[in-house]
């Protein structure tokens, strides 16, 4: 169904390379509908069949190229049934009611009402609301102002196209509706994903007599300035998502009857950078290592791109590790997480610093071009940063002024002549060192034909040469080819009838024993270091008497044909010859009986199995042998394989398989159409064949079955046959099952290291029949109810360690490990659990302070952390400033003391906390700082045991009264 509007354009933030839809390239040479303008694409006449999904631009420059977002074409209105009667909606005085817009699922669009007729719209307030999310109308009380007809407006944002419902008639009934407590009506899920930056909205409203809306958050933290509630508070709006703004939200809707609340936790689900990587520049033979974070619910998943696609280099942990780089590393990379909520992409540029090179790129060392032609010279050296390049002639540097100079150094001499010749080097140069490279220019005269073929008409069994002589330059390397339809002729395969005659001046060509598949155009083509020139004839083959196949067997060929002119003496009999690529020329061939004049039909006895024949028949009269007629079309016998596959063997798989390979049976080898294997297999020493047969040209079959023992040995052989029957079978061969691992690892055990890392070890497998290529899958989870916390890592070779990173502080994961080979992986290992480190849970002790003047000088103890606990790091102060407006300061240090600067006309609230990785500590007992006013004071506070080295000094945020 096509679409009120006719064209949509996706824009680019730059150069585009390409646009892909849902994966694929668009050709957008052969798109008529389809096209782009600096880099943005216009659809037009859009489509809902071939144009909905999924777009991707790829953009570039000089270093490489990257991928852009994803984006996505809906087409949102395509069902939205705007000419069926909608039925009234009766209701009484005072009650609420919802009018339904019915849109299909969309974004991108709004919605508002007409009240009877336009442009008399519904307008918002604390009675009536029109949700943005469903587009339908709430009315809390309804009225008798109320009654009429309403029409939903659905506007497309992007189209600016809008679309109007049918009305729906708003009746009263004759009685009223008692006042109730609040409905709400409206509301948002349980649990909302939000971005990073992005706006989020929801949305609340209540029928009965008319509700006042108002929000909170469950935790009591007031909102920022930043957050508006809109039409009569309906509306919660948050622009700008940020960390601190995820928590539970909660919509209460009260009226003089009662009050009813509705509440949604918003949580930063799609994932959001923690930290990115940067542009880099490496020297060659160097390392690169780049990592990137990003946080979301469930944990993204990572991947690494190089100019849009795969690239080198291990990956772990959203880490990308390149050792060794080379000059083709450079590019650009983008690092992508993504989870089911998002995908987010960041790029930067790897520039591997090297002198430049002409090793992949060297100017030919013997350079010719034909007098008056234009001359391309290539300077494209290997160099980052870029070389900058010059040229020399001979001896000379050559001036921009005197030269055509492209921009990537490329040198072009325009209606070249006798004095251009002479050798040339292109020298390039850039900080890390110079290189050159020279070719030397020979100019040679142009090539002549001097003799060309002739359209001719021949008889079918005839011969002829077609001339092709030219005259050129001494210098020039010449080459003759001959193109027949349009195809060159293959003078090896087809040496029965065209070969090469004349010398290193002549192409001519000989056409033996013509026949009518020869008639067509013949081109001969002549190709020199310089130039290329052509030359062609029309030949025209006419038939002489045919002979044809009628029916062919194994060993049987029945023949017909139509006589020949007898010249004025009948023909008394006819002699049969045939040829097959394995004979000497013609051999005359066996017939039953004699063939006599009156003869047009025979049968040929004797002849070889699935062997390519051809049949020709001789005329005999009184005067003697005639002419041999065209040979007939190439026919081959038939018969059942006689040769059996060879190479048998197989193994690997993946569990409970059993691979079986072959070479295969070459074509000239199978005797027959239908051709096929017949494949046998047993376990060894048993008796029992199973058979499988298949009907492709496979060299490869593989069993199935559960109850197939890992690494368990096999008796294989594998037949062939045909439509004539079967062939012989291959010697026996043993092959192995799959290897899969039958046993877990044991001895599995986990050491908390710190509040984000776990080490996990475990026992080497026993030797088992099985091989171990390492041990993958090394699992860890939080809670087995929830799957999309469960991560893993693999290693490969006989590892028996892995430290796994990136986890929560002070929290309980379960721990998995199972072996893996070419199978796959084997079973997992009885699940243990380990806890992470937490922050120190003790105060830091004997805190003293001293005050001078405006100064304030702290010591306390440092914090000793358990086993437990993971390490402290440095001290943060943080003091709450009591005036009209409460300040809060934070001060970061990594020793026990501190200076802080104090206001004389400020109450102060001071408070020491310690800080670890794996967060804050429980904080010291407040300190409290009167107006200073001038004084000197000191005071110590002995609070419980210490905790470890790095302490929090931070403000209490609640209400102390001075």
């Amino acid at each position: 169904m096509m679409l009120p509007w006719k064209q949509i354009v996706l824009l680019s933030i730059t150069g585009c390379l390409a646009w892909s839809l849902n994966g694929t390239l668009i050709d957008l040479g052969n798109d008529y509908r389809r096209h782009m303008s600096g880099g943005s694409l216009i659809i037009s006449n859009l489509d809902k069949d071939q144009d909905t999904g999924v777009y991707q631009c790829t953009a570039f420059n000089t270093w490489g190229s990257i991928l852009s977002r994803r984006a996505s074409l809906q087409f949102a209105l395509d069902n939205f049934k705007t000419q069926s009667v909608r039925s009234a909606v009766n209701v009484r005085e005072g009650q609420g009611v919802v009018l339904l817009c019915g849109p299909p699922p969309h974004s991108g669009l709004t919605f508002a009402w007409i009240f009877n007729e336009y442009p008399h719209f519904v307008q918002q307030d604390s009675r009536r609301f029109i949700s943005q999310e469903t587009g339908s109308l709430y009315i809390a009380k309804v009225e008798r102002s109320d009654v009429g007809n309403y029409t939903c407006v659905v506007n497309n944002t992007v189209t600016r196209e809008k679309i109007l419902s049918s009305p729906t008639p708003l009746v009263l009934r004759s009685d009223v509706m008692g006042e109730y407590e609040p409905k709400i009506e409206v509301h948002f899920p349980d649990s909302v994903p939000a971005a990073k930056e992005s706006a989020v909205k929801l949305e609340c409203f209540a029928l009965g007599p008319v509700p006042e809306i108002s929000w909170r958050r469950t935790s009591g933290v007031p909102f920022p300035s930043k957050v508006k509630m809109k039409n009569s508070n309906a509306v919660l709006e948050i622009p700008n998502f940020q960390q601190e703004d995820a928590g539970t939200y909660e919509c209460m809707a009260e009226n003089r009857r009662g009050k009813n609340a509705a509440r949604g936790r918003i949580s930063f689900h799609k994932p959001h950078w923690l930290q990115t990587m940067a542009d880099t520049a490496l020297s060659i033979e160097g390392n690169l290592f780049w990592e990137c974070k990003a946080n979301g619910k469930p944990k993204p998943s990572y991947s690494w791109l190089k100019n849009g696609e795969q690239g080198r280099g291990q990956i772990e942990n959203g880490a990308l590790s390149i050792s060794s780089l080379n000059r083709s590393d450079s590019g650009m990379y983008q690092c992508v997480a993504e989870n089911k909520h998002g995908i987010i992409y960041s790029s930067a540029q790897l520039m591997v610093l090297s002198p430049p090179t002409f090793s992949k790129s060297p100017l030919r060392a013997l350079l010719k071009a034909c007098s008056g032609s234009e001359v391309t010279l290539e300077c494209k050296p290997q160099a980052s940063p870029p070389a900058i390049s010059l040229w020399k002639k001979g001896n000379e540097i050559l001036q921009r002024t005197e030269i055509a100079l492209l921009p990537d150094g490329t040198l072009k001499i325009a209606n070249v002549t006798k004095r251009d010749a002479a050798s040339y080097t292109c020298i390039a140069k850039n900080r890390f060192g110079t290189a050159s490279t020279t070719g030397r220019l020979i100019v040679t005269e142009p090539t002549r034909i001097t003799m060309r073929p002739t359209n001719m008409e021949i008889i079918v069994g005839e011969s002829i040469v077609l001339p092709c002589q030219i005259a050129s330059d001494p210098a020039l390397d010449v080459s003759f080819s001959w193109a027949f339809n349009g195809q060159l002729i293959d003078f090896q395969r087809d040496s029965d009838h065209f070969e090469r005659v004349g010398g290193s001046i002549s192409g001519d060509l000989m056409i033996r024993n013509i026949q009518l598949n020869h008639g067509g155009k013949y081109v001969c083509v002549i190709d020199t270091d310089v130039e290329n020139l052509s030359t062609s004839a029309i030949l025209v083959v006419k038939p002489p008497d045919k002979v044809s196949v009628e029916e062919i067997t194994d060993s049987t060929a029945q023949l017909s044909w139509t006589p020949g002119r007898d010249n004025g003496s009948p023909i008394t009999g006819y002699i049969i010859q045939a040829r097959t690529p394995f004979t000497v020329g013609w051999q005359a061939v066996d017939t039953p009986e004699v063939v006599n004049g009156n003869m047009l039909t025979a049968t040929v006895v004797g002849l070889n199995a699935w062997v390519e024949h051809e049949f020709r028949v001789v005329a005999r009269n009184a005067v003697g042998l005639g002419e041999p007629s065209p040979a007939s079309a190439k026919t081959r016998t038939e018969d059942a394989p006689d040769t059996a596959p060879t190479d048998v063997g197989g193994g690997g798989g993946t569990k409970s398989e059993l691979v079986i390979t072959w070479e295969p049976v070459p074509e000239e080898l199978q005797n027959g159409e239908g051709f096929g294997y017949i494949i046998a297999f047993r376990p060894v020493g048993t008796v029992t064949w199973t058979r499988a047969v298949i009907s492709t040209p496979a060299a490869r079959y593989v069993f199935r079955n559960d109850t197939i023992p890992p690494f368990s040995p096999f008796d294989v052989k594998v037949g062939a046959y045909n439509n004539r029957g079967e062939g012989p079978f291959s010697s026996i061969a043993v092959v192995y099952s799959a290897e899969e691992p039958s046993v877990a690892p044991k001895r599995v055990r986990a050491r908390s290291v710190s509040a984000a890392q776990i080490e996990v070890s475990w026992e080497a497998l026993p030797t088992i029949p099985e091989r171990v290529l390492g041990y993958e899958q090394v699992m860890y989870w939080e809670d087995d109810t929830k799957p999309d916390t469960i991560g893993k890592v693999r290693l490969s070779g006989n590892y028996t360690l892995v430290n796994i990173t990136g986890l929560k502080a002070n929290t309980a994961y379960y721990l998995s490990v199972a072996a893996f080979n070419t199978a796959g992986p084997g079973p997992q290992s009885v699940p243990i659990n380990s806890t992470t480190k937490k922050p120190p849970d003790r105060p830091p002790l004997n805190i003293q302070w001293n005050m001078i003047g405006s100064t304030l000088t702290l010591h306390w103890n440092p914090v000793v952390a358990m086993e437990t606990e993971s390490k402290v790091t440095g001290y943060l102060q943080v003091m709450l400033k009591r005036h009209r407006y409460n300040d809060i300061l934070t001060v970061l240090t990594n020793r026990t003391t501190a200076e802080l600067s104090l206001s004389a006309n400020d109450n102060y609230l001071i408070q020491i906390k310690a800080v670890s990785e794996g967060g804050e500590g429980v904080g010291s007992e407040p300190i409290h700082i009167h107006k200073l006013m001038g004084a000197r004071g000191s005071g110590a506070s002995h609070l419980s045991p210490l905790c470890h080295s790095a302490v929090l000094i931070v403000a209490l945020l609640h209400l102390v009264i001075f």
